[in-house]
């Protein structure tokens, strides 16, 4: 059965006996299952709140790593350094509401951020397959972007992940979705944010709602060993256009250049912005007699566009940028991965755009004592043109350690 993507807090190795069970005597659909699934934890998390009264759970994600050298696009420095430490508390309000709150600190460029990633309420009760988000969270465009970093097979996001997302775009806003009444597991929703973190880097004069959001999953089994989902996604930013011109950019060398190049370099604004995005991304899973916890494979392929670039240039560039990705679990413990990734950008500059590139190969072996702890082992080759440090070599040893409650996985 694929992991449950609700707000599911879970400090057991394995999914539970009884549920997995009664899936499997149900239906041999586990997309299908995956709905019941997320019914009965709401129900239980409600329950329990209402029963023991305020009884939050509460999570540590440790995560260090030592990097040989500066890679293009990085959120990690050179050397020892922090990676995404995240404290979470996460409880059932009621019947009707979910709340969770997740704070992030990490360095960057040799400073210490703490920053709030997750502060949201979740509706529990809305009829059918009815669901209501608002506060701060992950949006749930794309594949990777609505899951944690520490579920990540790889140290970083992709490299388009890095340049057009921020590595993983959260906000302010409101989320609606729904799942289809459908044997074929279907979902749709949309989204309204403030767009803080997709701002182009000259933006004088924002939108408060600046970014919206329409995404569709759906997914199925080819048989019991067989798990596939596709997704579409489209953002909309109304903040994300350029409006550089020769004069405008001349001003901002002469009296902000220092402040630009420290908005571009914050590690989760996203540095190539424009007004449309679209995002199509596939899954495959295998695993014998569709028990993942001896053995798997899992590909995995996204591809990122953006256009509309600038207000005031006329040009039909675009950013665009796609990976993918290859996981396979040997053993409970053991897991190796490859993953190639490319991109291409343009920044405005006066009244032209500077181009710029970026090819991206890793390879990881990963070894995880239990679902709480694993050290990884990567390298990564990088090649390309208009970014610093590019045509690297880099290792990178990481650890991701979890303590206490931690949600469920995505599928």
């Amino acid at each position: 059965m694929p992991e449950v993507n609700s707000p599911v807090i879970s400090t057991d190795f394995h999914p539970q006996p009884t549920l997995a069970t009664a899936c499997k005597k149900a239906t041999r659909k586990r997309w299908a299952c995956r709905r019941m699934a997320e019914a009965l934890i709401l129900v239980a998390a409600s329950a329990t709140a209402n029963a023991e009264g305020f009884s939050p759970n509460f999570s540590l994600i440790l995560d260090g790593h030592y990097k040989s050298a500066d890679s293009a696009l990085s959120e990690y420095d050179k050397g020892f350094g922090l990676g995404h430490t995240e404290l979470g508390v996460s409880a059932g309000i009621d019947d009707l509401f979910y709340g969770k709150f997740t704070g992030v600190v990490h360095e960057h460029d040799g400073k210490t951020e703490f920053e709030t990633e997750e502060a949201f309420i979740q509706t529990l009760a809305l009829p059918g397959g009815l669901s209501v988000r608002a506060g701060r969270f992950l949006s749930d465009i794309g594949y990777l972007n609505g899951q944690h970093a520490h579920t990540d097979s790889f140290v970083e996001r992709p490299a388009a992940y890095r340049a057009m997302l921020g590595s993983h775009y959260y906000d302010d806003g409101v989320r609606l979705s729904y799942v289809m009444p459908t044997d074929t597991f279907w979902t749709i929703g949309t989204e309204a944010f403030s767009g803080e973190k997709m701002q182009a880097a000259d933006l004088t004069d924002p939108k408060s709602v600046g970014v919206y959001t329409a995404f569709t999953k759906i997914g199925g089994d080819f048989n019991e060993e067989h798990s596939w989902q596709l997704g579409l996604s489209y953002l909309r930013n109304d903040n994300g256009a350029n409006i550089s011109s020769h004069d405008h950019e001349h001003e901002n060398h002469e009296d902000h250049g220092h402040e630009e190049d420290e908005g571009h370099n914050h590690s989760h604004d996203a540095r190539f912005t424009g007004k449309n995005t679209y995002i199509a991304d596939a899954v495959w899973k295998w695993a014998p007699d569709g028990n993942y916890k001896y053995r798997s494979l899992t590909l995995t392929g996204e591809y990122l566009q953006t256009r509309d670039l600038s207000d005031t240039i006329e040009a039909n560039e675009k950013n665009e940028g796609f990976y993918l990705s290859s996981v396979y679990q040997m053993t409970p413990q053991w897991a190796v991965g490859a993953r190639y990734g490319e991109f291409k950008g343009y920044e405005a500059h006066g009244d032209h755009f500077d181009e710029k590139n970026l090819q991206e190969t890793e390879l990881m072996v990963s070894w995880s004592y239990s679902h709480f702890s694993t050290v990884r082992l990567q390298y990564t080759h990088q090649t390309g043109d208009g970014f610093e440090n590019t045509n690297n070599n880099i290792v990178t040893l990481q650890y991701v350690m979890s303590l206490g409650a931690h949600d469920a996985h995505t599928f």
